[in-house]
């Protein structure tokens, strides 16, 4: 699945096309189209548009092109079409120093205001910046108490810091077919640093059409280069990116989403991961699940836990999964003798297994547990996090108190006896000595070490 957050169908560009462009998008698994106004007829053509087809959403506002011919009656007539209940958004406003249609200080004061028209509206933001982010990043960091309902920087074109300061702000960063330009090198970059749950995919339609499509019309059809190419440097498949983006769409934008059915079992990159608890004896301070349960835009909430039975009958073929992860929101290795059965399930039809665990097992059946996965598990990452006992108590707050740290590097010794592949992972915080912890890993331990990037889940 797909969205475009940004298009423009409602324009002439389409006028000879428009249902077989649409016929197109929906061939190509696009799902959401959000089309923009850019000045009071495009909106309201955009809105008239969006009421007749059920996968289409309507933004409204004056581009900072046409904020001169703008005035009371016009913000007035776009208030008015917000009661459609189409209109999910305010924009495309800004600032676009690079063209100049509109004189600056008119962008400015025409800026400022539709600001406060979208606070009042209540709607997120679509927000233009061309040649003029500096100025854009002022007004909105002045007027922070105006984007409470969040936003997108739509066709972002500058570097990484940007991008930060705008993340920052709480807004969105998505990006257009121009990511795949050749000379767009510093666009790669910044969709690279920045995090997946941050980012959104657009057309631009009939704008800026990605490569291979490059000098001719653009159309909703083609965000899929745009996702296709953002997989490809950030090490996602093309599906990932789908789903992530789509997730952050209907967030944004309060849309009624197809996509918040609990997952038992969920795909990334081509690795299926098995959701078995939420139930951790961890309380990590770097746990992202403590503001969300969605991971790379699956939702984790478990309203009970599944049974041997239901996880066996989604696995299907394990053999198409490069492998079969025990994971999800929680210590799955609570579940022993779950994790157990579902694992000889998949071994003896082919499969892989690895295990990510804090690696408390013991603790929590007060036995070792390691002998139950001999030849069951061929891969197991462990949970050190640090090199230091005290470091790891503030870290971590298991249940188990201060002796957890070293019960944990006694787990990932035993693990090696039973186990072929054997990882002890940190989590990347001020203050964690990596250099130490590898060390331990690979010196004391005897087993292979990984850094996981902070906030950085799945």
């Amino acid at each position: 699945m797909f969205v475009d957050s940004h298009a423009h169908l409602q324009l002439p560009h389409f006028k000879d096309d428009l249902e077989q462009a649409i016929s197109r998008a929906k061939d190509a698994e696009i799902e959401a189209i959000m089309l923009v106004g850019s000045d009071e007829a495009d909106s309201l053509a955009g809105v008239l548009l969006a009421a007749g087809h059920d996968f289409m959403y309507a933004s409204v506002g004056i581009h900072p092109h046409d904020v001169k011919n703008a005035d009371d009656n016009t913000y007035n007539n776009i208030k008015k079409m917000v009661r459609d209940h189409t209109v999910h958004a305010y924009g495309e406003i800004g600032l676009d120093f690079f063209k100049n249609y509109s004189p600056r200080d008119t962008q400015i004061e025409h800026f400022e205001r539709q600001l406060d028209i979208a606070d009042e509206l209540s709607l997120p933001l679509i927000i233009h910046i061309r040649d003029a982010y500096d100025d854009s990043y002022n007004i909105l960091n002045q007027k922070k108490d105006k984007l409470r309902n969040g936003g997108v920087i739509h066709c972002f074109s500058s570097d990484y810091k940007n991008a930060a300061k705008f993340i920052d702000l709480g807004f969105h960063i998505s990006f257009s077919g121009t990511i795949t330009y050749k000379k767009s090198t510093e666009l790669v970059e910044t969709a690279r640093k920045i995090s997946i749950n941050d980012t959104l995919i657009e057309t631009d339609a009939p704008y800026l059409s990605p490569v291979p499509y490059r000098g001719k019309r653009n159309e909703p059809a083609y965000v899929k280069e745009v996702a296709k190419f953002i997989a490809e440097i950030n090490g996602l498949s093309v599906e990932d990116v789908g789903r992530i983006t789509s997730r952050n769409f209907y967030d944004l934008f309060r849309i009624e989403s197809p996509m918040n059915d609990t997952k038992i079992t969920y795909k990334i990159r081509n690795s299926l991961y098995i959701n078995m608890t939420n139930r951790c004896t961890n309380s990590c301070t770097f746990c992202a699940r403590e503001n969300s349960y969605v991971v790379k835009g699956h939702n984790l909430l478990l309203g009970s836990e599944p049974t041997v039975e239901q996880i066996i009958s989604l696995i299907g073929d394990p053999t198409e999964h490069d492998e079969v992860v025990f994971c999800g929101y929680g210590e799955p290795l609570i579940r022993l003798d779950a994790v157990i059965a579902v694992a000889r399930y998949v071994k003896e039809r082919g499969g892989k297994v690895r295990v990510n665990t804090n690696g408390q097992a013991n603790m929590i059946h007060k036995k070792n547990i390691l002998e139950s996965l001999r030849g069951l598990v061929d891969a197991i990452s462990v949970s050190l996090n640090s090199d230091k006992s005290e470091q790891y108590n503030e870290i971590c707050h298991s249940i188990f108190g201060t002796g957890s740290y070293n019960e944990v590097k006694s787990f990932i010794l035993q693990a090696k006896d039973v186990i072929p592949d054997v990882t002890a992972s940190i989590v990347e915080l001020p203050g964690v000595d990596v250099a130490a912890c590898r060390k331990i890993a690979e010196e004391e331990l005897g087993v292979n070490f990984k850094v996981r990037k902070f906030n950085v889940v799945g």
